[in-house]
């Protein structure tokens, strides 16, 4: 079955006389439809940059350098991914109020998106917004619509941002932390909801967190990025059993729910590497327990498990730690 979202060897940074600067490098990944990838990683690792190369979205100076991106087969260029943008790929931001327009009601911007991308007009535009807030489970929706954002909570927010973006009748959905800002109990409701929604429409998502146990609650498979690159893919089930990757293993050991009683928790020492310190080896190397010279070489993507349940880890010693 063909992925309905691709991405292969991604990179993104800038150009100046000095060069190419890198961010993202070497970035590849697939989703399918009806399929929850959860990429996660620490701040700075680049996941964020890359589902945003896919909206055509990259803050300038930002672009892509190299690579190539599919939905559906269909290449995004920056010339087609305006087009793109809604119709094929949406996606839901950490804060709603930064998406959300301050000045109209939440019914005016969803019945907006409705027209756009449904071809509903008028009051049919706002019934229609009516009941995509209901059918995201928002309590009252026909008073719901009339009020602006700042009358609603944070979990109506978003949900009224998940709605906007299945509206489009998008292909795959970017969710990029929207649980983040969340008490735990409304985070439980939305992650129901997503899942929910993903098995009516079949779409494929790609959520971005970095929360390990909403991985373990909601994805079906798992990237894990660090320093600008993946460094492991497999199903969620395997990456939690047996990790591949030292980063991989250390997030885990980190876990509270992990330490041992009486001993303190266990952490990652250092600090992730900026783009002016990522060399053509490993970037986890200076933080790693198990590195060695040769780590300092161009990192090799091995492959794990069976061809059903594949797990691709780039790691010079995956043999011995895996």
């Amino acid at each position: 079955m063909p992925a309905v979202l691709e991405i292969d060897k991604l990179r993104i940074g800038w150009t100046d006389s000095a060069g190419e600067h890198v961010i993202v490098d070497g970035v590849s990944m697939s989703i399918q439809a009806g399929e929850i990838l959860g990429i996660v990683g620490e701040s700075g690792s680049g996941k964020t940059l890359s589902m945003l190369a896919v909206l055509g979205l990259l803050p300038a100076p930002l672009t892509v350098l190299g690579g190539s991106i599919h939905i559906s087969g269909a290449p995004v260029t920056p010339a087609t991914a305006p087009g793109m943008r809604g119709k094929r790929a949406a996606m839901v931001f950490q804060d709603p109020m930064t998406s959300l327009n301050p000045v109209f009601t939440v019914g005016a911007q969803i019945a907006e998106a409705v027209t756009l991308h449904q071809g509903l007009k008028g009051r049919a535009a706002m019934d229609a917004a009516v009941d995509a807030l209901r059918k995201v489970q928002v309590p009252d929706p026909e008073r719901r619509a009339k009020q602006y954002p700042h009358e609603l909570s944070g979990g109506m927010r978003q949900r009224v941002m998940i709605e906007m973006a299945l509206a489009c009748k998008s292909e795959v959905l970017l969710a990029d932390e929207p649980t983040t800002a969340l008490d735990v109990t409304v985070q439980a409701q939305i992650l129901q909801l997503l899942r929910q929604l993903q098995q009516e429409t079949g779409m494929a998502i790609a959520f971005i967190t970095h929360d390990l146990a909403v991985v373990a609650e909601l994805c079906d498979r798992v990237v894990v990025m660090y320093g600008g690159k993946v460094f492991e893919s497999t199903d969620v089930n395997t990456l939690f059993a047996q990790p591949g990757h030292p980063y991989t293993q250390a997030l885990l050991e980190s876990l509270p729910d992990r330490a041992i009683p009486g001993q303190p928790l266990v952490s990652i020492p250092g600090q992730p590497p900026t783009s002016g310190q990522r060399g053509s080896g490993c970037p986890f190397k200076s933080r790693c327990r198990v590195a060695i010279n040769a780590c300092d070489a161009p990192l090799p993507l091995v492959q794990l498990g069976t061809i059903d349940k594949p797990q691709l880890v780039a790691c010079h010693r995956v043999s011995e730690v895996a």
